[in-house]
């Protein structure tokens, strides 16, 4: 799916079909589908998955989820993205985090990204 332009939209970046799954249940949970976009780092290069992430992020503002605070994943969107003003990143996303992002999309990115994040953060618990 290619993103509309000044449309927010999240891009949820991840190892094998994380991303996916994630989006996925988001979806479902949410009842809301098309503002998550899931890139895979499975089967390609560096450069390749650079250029999937660039595509799915398109030419309007988003927020990238990224699975680990590290890793090839977070590399790719920050060589690729780092310069973009209407671009924040997240690392550790959780399902909490993409449920509370498809309800606040008309907040600009990086208010997104923080709401986003502290409902992620909120919702990691020791019961």
């Amino acid at each position: 799916m290619m993103p509309v332009a000044d449309t927010l939209h999240g891009v949820v970046v991840g190892h094998g079909n994380l991303a996916a799954a994630l989006v996925e249940a988001a979806e479902q949970i949410s009842g809301l589908q098309g503002s998550l976009i899931p890139v895979s780092n499975t089967g390609c290069d560096r450069d390749s998955l650079e250029e999937r992430i660039v595509e799915a992020v398109g030419a309007g503002p988003a927020v990238v989820f990224v699975d680990m605070a590290s890793g090839s994943c977070l590399i790719a969107v920050l060589r690729r993205l780092r310069e973009r003003s209407d671009v924040c990143v997240v690392t550790g996303v959780n399902l909490a985090m993409l449920i509370d992002f498809v309800f606040h999309l008309s907040l600009p990115p990086a208010e997104a990204a923080d709401h986003a994040a502290a409902s992620g953060g909120k919702a990691i618990k020791l019961p």
